[in-house]
């Protein structure tokens, strides 16, 4: 925790604590029957959560980076709901960061003030039955008529999309143009001509995610976010955040869980002894610790750079890479030190487990991630 001032270990303690109060409630039911975290949301946003990187002038806390990285790690100490976090991430790095970095000052004026404070939900629509890793093969459409575009096209496993009251949708002026076609719009759900079907998850399931469907749908010119074919730039501008930083709380997560064993192993006995003194447990401690470690660097690592103003494309795939992979591991192994009593539904761990898996598809998959680092280092 080298890069944490005491500041900030406070702000951690103080989110950790809230969360752990106010997030948790009712979660085995929130999972079972797929519902989302309301009262859980709405702690995020009496916290300030959904506003920390917002601006004042615009209702948020416009905390710098580092002090964000901090209190979203406490977040995940905190909160076991792992399918908020993701709706809380979806929202402030696919959202509302290139609303700041490419929205007008009307935009960012109408919509900036209730996407900190959590009247609005956000999504972010660029995924295709044809269209996931590869961007560059968008088909839905945007026609200028008059003083509106026009969107056809369908929009798969967008997160946030059933409760949204904000999306921001990817299309191309030109199918024949490949990437350089692509164009960025805000669209309300209420828009005629939009419609949104939720769809069912093995893990994460308080987050709601949804296919989005768009028929003639009527978008005013003045819901063009950024210009005229500049979308792939905002697409990749808001991934390299969003992949930076979406698992920041899953750094907190990993410590909550860490924590958990440690306790269970000190307790637990067998053979006269506590499993905490068998090498095949206490290896597997140190391993998941190594694992919070390094994660924690490369997170602090990607932040600093944000922080400097300065490209974090490499830093962040290979923070997205390294969290992902090593919070699923710590998780497969916390269910193993916990045996039998592990694979129960009302221990906990198995929806660990079910909602940590998606973190390597989600945000770019660890394929991608690794292409991309490859690519980085001249293979």
């Amino acid at each position: 925790m080298s890069s944490y001032t005491r500041e900030r270990l406070d702000l951690l303690g103080r989110v950790r604590s809230a969360a752990e109060e106010r997030m948790n409630g009712e979660l085995a039911e929130l999972d079972r029957t797929e519902t989302f975290n309301l009262k859980g949301w709405q702690a995020c946003a009496d916290l300030g959560v959904l506003g920390y990187r917002v601006p004042r002038r615009y209702g948020g806390q416009e905390l710098d980076v580092l002090d964000t990285v901090a209190a979203l790690e406490g977040l995940g100490q905190g909160c076991r709901d792992n399918g908020l976090m993701l709706a809380v991430g979806a929202h402030i790095w696919a959202c509302e960061v290139p609303i700041l970095a490419f929205g007008t000052e009307e935009q960012k004026l109408e919509y900036l003030p209730k996407l900190a404070s959590g009247e609005l939900v956000a999504c972010h629509a660029v995924s295709e039955p044809q269209a996931g890793s590869d961007v560059s093969s968008v088909s839905t459409t945007a026609v200028r008529r008059g003083d509106r575009y026009v969107l056809n096209g369908r929009k798969l496993y967008v997160t946030n999309a059933p409760i949204a009251g904000l999306c921001i949708v990817f299309a191309t002026l030109d199918p024949a143009a490949g990437p350089r076609g692509l164009t960025a719009f805000l669209v309300e759900p209420d828009s005629a001509g939009m419609a949104v079907r939720k769809v069912s998850k093995m893990g994460l399931r308080t987050a709601q995610m949804g296919e989005i469907s768009l028929v003639d749908c009527e978008v005013p010119l003045k819901n063009l976010l950024g210009k005229e074919r500049e979308g792939l730039d905002i697409f990749n501008h808001s991934m390299e955040w969003e992949r930076g930083f979406i698992l920041a709380p899953a750094v907190g997560s990993m410590e909550r869980v860490l924590q958990r064993c440690v306790r269970h192993a000190r307790s637990r006995k067998q053979f006269g002894a506590p499993i905490s003194s068998f090498q095949a447990i206490s290896h597997k401690l140190v391993d998941m610790k190594l694992r919070i470690e390094t994660s924690r660097s490369l997170l602090h690592g990607v932040a600093h750079l944000k922080q400097q103003g300065r490209s974090a494309l490499g830093a962040a795939a290979m923070a997205k890479l390294h969290i992902s992979e090593s919070w699923t591991q710590v998780c497969l192994d916390a269910l193993q030190i916990h045996g039998a009593q592990g694979y129960l539904c009302e221990n906990e761990l198995e929806r660990e487990v079910r909602d940590v898996l998606g973190s390597k598809i989600f945000s770019g998959t660890s394929e991608i991630q690794r292409r991309i680092i490859a690519q980085l280092m001249g293979l």
